[in-house]
């Protein structure tokens, strides 16, 4: 069986055709959008109408993921005293069809999942959607806005070594800490609906 290979990158701030040569340099040739508002009023050229013609005038497929993928879920049973818990909103049937969809179009097209932040630790495009599809043994690539790309177990590496995780441990193996190194960038960085706290108070 042939190695499928899914990219992902960040639109940040980048001009329209700066971000369309990143994705030509590494051969892509559709985006799965998985914002959940594809929208910006500081960066009107990546709302979703826009960046959906600007690709496709580049021949480069494009499909909106963010409900079944996106990180600000509707679903109230994903959020644990008004945050969402990732390892909930994987479980979802939303999130298993988006996964499935990407799984099935990495057969045919080389995928590029695409968020706003440029840092791919800093986007659930890495900390969640990489993760998983690297359990189905999808070889993941994160895009980087110098055009240079790093491999998802790099970047694993990278967040263990932001919490000072990535040396032995006698009590605990490698697959605990990233673990741990991976729960305390979701809190940080998961989407918080304050209606849904439990007391009340604004997160500072």
């Amino acid at each position: 069986m042939t190695p499928r290979t899914v990219f992902t990158v960040g639109h940040s701030t980048h001009s329209i055709s700066d971000f369309l040569g990143l994705l030509q340099k590494h051969g892509i040739t559709a985006v799965a959008d998985v914002r959940s508002m594809p929208v910006s009023r500081f960066t009107p050229q990546f709302n979703r109408y826009a960046v959906e013609r600007s690709l496709l005038d580049v021949d480069i497929k494009y499909v909106f993921l963010g409900k079944e993928l996106g990180a600000r879920t509707d679903d109230p049973t994903c959020y644990v005293d008004g945050r969402v818990r990732y390892d909930l909103l994987a479980r979802t049937s939303d999130f298993v069809r988006g996964i499935e969809r990407l799984r099935n179009g990495s057969r045919s097209e080389r995928i590029a999942v695409m968020c706003a932040e440029q840092e791919p630790l800093d986007c659930h495009r890495c900390v969640l959607v990489a993760r998983v599809l690297d359990e189905y043994e999808i070889t993941v690539e994160h895009i980087h806005g110098d055009g240079h790309v790093e491999d998802h177990a790099s970047a694993m590496r990278r967040l263990m070594a932001k919490f000072k995780l990535d040396q032995e441990d006698l009590f605990r193996t490698a697959a605990m800490r990233l673990q741990e190194a991976l729960d305390r960038q979701e809190r940080r960085i998961a989407y918080v609906n304050e209606e849904l706290r439990i007391d009340g108070t604004p997160e500072t």
